[in-house]
């Protein structure tokens, strides 16, 4: 599989009066098209910065940073705007949705921001991108109609909507209950299987085991970087669970 993501000597330095802290020391990390890697590590880790910075919410201090064969260090401040819209999908812990707004809007909202208008069509695309998650028959219900683990489908559905090539999830499951945080496992695994790079932040080792591969983090820099043995299937462990009627299942598109 071809580099999506090669990130080489990755140093990110903040200012906080006269302190200067150094939240990542030199990253070097390579990740393929296709791959779903965990990052994991407690708070302070560095975890948080390295995402942003593979997001293009943030820019390092030192290093260099090759998105998809694009130097990313090289570009404006609209083309950082851009490939970050264009390849990127983000979901966060806190779903991040608009209240009174329907799930439909919220979804489409990304492609307001898309000046090159490359979806033709942002209100079928946001449908699409919601069936796609199971939530159809949701699309005019409001985040205060929706349970925490379907608050968090739509939050996917709108990461989904610009059709990224990588999905940044930065601890999608923390605040939800143990079965939705499997359902929404089941979500990231089978979109993995569909071809679409994931990476996911988290401090829980439980949830680092549905991934393909570990980054473990520590005091700004990569302690460890193995394939996760033993990997466990979402939706086994969500079949074994006592059934309800809100079960997801992810539709290819």
């Amino acid at each position: 599989m071809p580099k999506i993501i090669e990130l080489r000597n990755i140093t990110k330095n903040y200012r906080m009066g006269e302190i200067s802290v150094h939240a990542l020391r030199g990253v070097d990390m390579t990740v393929h098209s296709g791959e779903f890697v965990a990052i994991m590590g407690s708070s302070g880790s560095g975890k948080s910065t390295l995402m942003n910075l593979i997001g293009c919410l943030d820019e390092p201090t030192t290093g260099e940073y090759i998105l998809d064969g694009t130097p990313v260090n090289a570009l404006t401040r609209n083309d950082y705007a851009d490939i970050r819209n264009q390849k990127i999908g983000f979901v966060f812990q806190g779903f991040n949705l608009l209240a009174r707004t329907t799930a439909l809007e919220n979804v489409e909202l990304p492609l307001f921001y898309d000046r090159t208008r490359r979806i033709a069509d942002p209100h079928q695309a946001a449908i699409d991108a919601l069936n796609r998650v199971g939530l159809g028959d949701r699309l005019d219900h409001e985040p205060n109609q929706l349970s925490g683990g379907q608050q968090q489908r739509v939050a996917i559905a709108r990461a989904l909507v610009n059709r990224p090539a990588i999905v940044l999830a930065d601890e999608p499951t923390g605040n939800l209950d143990s079965r939705s945080s499997i359902d929404v496992l089941t979500v990231f695994q089978e979109l993995n299987d569909q071809g679409i790079t994931v990476i996911l932040v988290t401090h829980e080792p439980e949830i680092a085991v549905y991934a393909k591969r570990v980054v473990a983090m520590r005091d700004g820099v990569i302690i460890d970087d193995n394939p996760v043995m033993n990997r466990r299937r979402a939706v086994d462990d969500l079949a074994a669970m006592p059934q309800d009627r809100d079960y997801l299942t992810v539709k290819q598109g």
